[in-house]
């Protein structure tokens, strides 16, 4: 075959399928070809409303592959077959011959025979994969053996420049092993399953007559998936046995829960939190947690464990994000792993003293320099600024006269001017700390300045390893400053007011205080978006602000905001002072930055 062959046809195939008769309260009936009795029909079964995308709306492309080996990006393809299935009825099918490029191997030949000379005049690669893609298009993908197949058509996609389009993937093998023990089959190649289900063809290891065994095993697998309670494609593609009858017995702990976002609390035995979460669709992900594949082990004790599950509306995602950091803080729940502790960052703070140093340290205070995220990383950038603006290092409190210290061995190298000893007065030492004072205050960047021309002076000299270690010092350093930046000027402003573009092409609305969210709304489409401004403005938290860069709002959630304000289309509608950053901070570093990563991933490369 020279080009790709795409044929439609309107006929079911040789099975009843599954989803073709589906009614409002079941997708599939009970197997009906043998295969173990199976489990009896459930009568909690969700309703259509509760469906996600119901399995008779969703269209498959059940594809195969044959290969001239095993190797994604070295081995080549050499035949494309798939079938296009939705509702039990096949909507069109592909199937083509593909120009590998290098000679077929021998046990290659004997197991497809598929030989060189057959391929001959086959299309390459670059002509069929545009075409396959846009076959399967907005479809999820279904293939025996999946991540082999959809590992080539990955390879192939990054070799020819087309991004890979992230589809829905289900394969039958791993399914068939969650549905099927080993009473029911010998084993779960998909001769043994098309054998099983009855399929109307016999895999030959020919892509197209493989692909439509294929799609009778898939059928047969959904009909017995049914009466376990999967229904659509989102339960399918989580669906995991190991879900105990008691733990899906408990789907109706989600019942009350609206079709809104939100978060939601599991609350255990003594109305503990144990787990908190956020969702576009509060009733749709709580169920989920009771009929879908969750490999978390801890999560499956925690469903085990739950009593209730509450759930909180809000407006938007962002409110909802924004909850879920202060429910976390608030709660500390027992699964959860993140965000427990809102103001547990680490800073870098100039000591008070006659000859002040760098100390890292738990407590926020006005002109420290953060927030970090480990105590390491705080380490680090102190070091690097102490290095760069000369302040010393050691922990001994110099008094201002009479100083009895013994110079130390960064001082004989040039790196502290020992006022321990008497060798550098408070009017010589205190250059340094303006300029880190400067610094963390957005008015100069001297000291990242310095910081460079002392890697430059490294490589200059053929240090190259050192000059490497101090540039990602440096790296480090320069990110930190610019990340407070930017969190401390929006933790500034009293009062800004941003809207951000809806799906139904209404606003998002979210009034921020000294870099907390006080209030959150939506105006729909047709609704005059200003007075519910003036509304949320009204009912916003009062916000006094605390102490330290981010006016005491935890940083995560200052950060938070951030992300949401700079996404593309978000847009300010008022701001009680200009937002805006330091001119003399790190932001104008980024094209450093950027060359640092640029060099790192070459240096990755070449190590690999």
């Amino acid at each position: 075959m020279s080009d790709p062959l795409l044929t439609k046809r309107g006929t079911n195939g040789p099975l009843m399928r599954a989803a073709s008769r589906a009614n409002v309260m079941s997708l599939v009936s009970a197997p009906s070809r043998g295969v173990g009795a199976g489990p009896p029909p459930r009568t909690d079964q969700l309703s259509f409303d509760e469906l996600g995308t119901p399995l008779r709306d969703t269209t498959f492309v059940v594809f195969d592959l044959e290969t001239t080996g095993t190797r994604p990006g070295r081995d080549a393809i050499t035949e494309i077959g798939a079938v296009k299935v939705r509702g039990g009825e096949v909507l069109g099918e592909f199937a083509t011959l593909v120009d590998p490029g290098m000679p077929v191997p021998p046990q290659i030949v004997a197991l497809t025979g598929i030989t060189t000379a057959m391929l001959h005049d086959a299309p390459p690669i670059s002509r069929v994969l545009p075409a396959f893609l846009e076959f399967a298009a907005g479809a999820v993908l279904v293939a025996h053996n999946a991540p082999f197949d959809t590992g080539f058509l990955r390879a192939v996609c990054s070799e020819h420049g087309y991004a890979w389009p992230k589809p829905a993937v289900v394969c039958t093998v791993r399914l068939a092993r969650r549905v099927l023990s080993r009473q029911d089959t010998p084993n779960y190649r998909l001769s043994a399953l098309a054998a099983l289900f009855g399929a109307s063809t016999t895999p030959n290891h020919r892509a197209l007559v493989d692909a439509r065994a294929t799609v009778d095993v898939l059928h047969g697998l959904l009909e017995l998936l049914g009466p376990l309670g999967v229904h659509s494609l989102e339960e399918l593609i989580d669906y995991l046995p190991e879900v105990t009858p008691a733990q899906r017995s408990k789907r109706g702990l989600a019942a009350h829960l609206p079709e809104r976002p939100g978060v939601y609390l599991f609350r255990g035995p003594s109305e503990e939190v144990l787990y908190v979460g956020t969702a576009s669709n509060l009733r749709r992900r709580v169920r989920q947690y009771f009929t879908g594949s969750e490999s978390r082990g801890r999560i499956r004790e925690m469903v085990a464990l739950a009593q209730r599950v509450d759930g909180i509306e809000c407006a938007h995602a962002l409110e909802a994000q924004v909850r879920e950091l202060r429910l976390l803080a608030a709660h500390r729940p027992a699964y959860n792993r993140r965000s427990k502790n809102p103001h547990g960052s680490w800073w870098v703070a100039l000591t008070e003293e006659a000859f002040p140093r760098l100390s890292v340290v738990r407590t926020v205070r006005d002109g420290a320099l953060g927030p970090f995220r480990t105590q390491a990383a705080a380490r680090l950038a102190a070091d690097v600024l102490a290095g760069a603006t000369g302040l010393r290092t050691c922990t001994q409190r110099i008094p201002v006269r009479a100083p009895s210290g013994r110079p130390c061995v960064l001082a004989e190298l040039g790196r502290c001017g020992a006022p321990c000893a008497g060798l550098q007065s408070e009017s010589e030492y205190s250059p340094g700390v303006n300029a880190v004072i400067d610094l963390v205050d957005g008015r100069s960047a001297a000291p990242l300045e310095t910081a460079l021309r002392q890697l430059e002076t490294l490589a200059e000299a053929r240090h190259f390893e050192q000059a490497a270690r101090r540039r990602d010092e440096l790296a480090v350093l320069v990110r930190a400053v610019d990340r407070a930046h930017r969190l401390s000027a929006l933790a500034a402003i009293p009062e800004l007011v941003a809207a951000a573009p809806d799906s139904s092409r209404g606003w998002e609305f979210a009034v921020l205080r000294y870099g907390r969210l006080a209030s959150a709304g939506v105006a729909r489409r047709g609704v005059a978006p200003m007075p519910v401004v003036e509304a949320l403005v009204a009912a916003a938290e009062t916000v006094d602000p605390g102490p330290g860069p981010l006016r005491g709002a935890p940083a995560e959630e200052v950060g938070l905001l951030l992300r949401w304000l700079t996404r593309p289309g978000v847009r300010l509608v008022r701001t009680a002072v200009p937002w805006a950053e330091p001119a003399h901070g790190a932001g104008g570093w980024e094209s450093w930055l950027a060359r640092v990563e640029t060099a790192v991933s070459l240096e990755y490369t070449e190590r690999e």
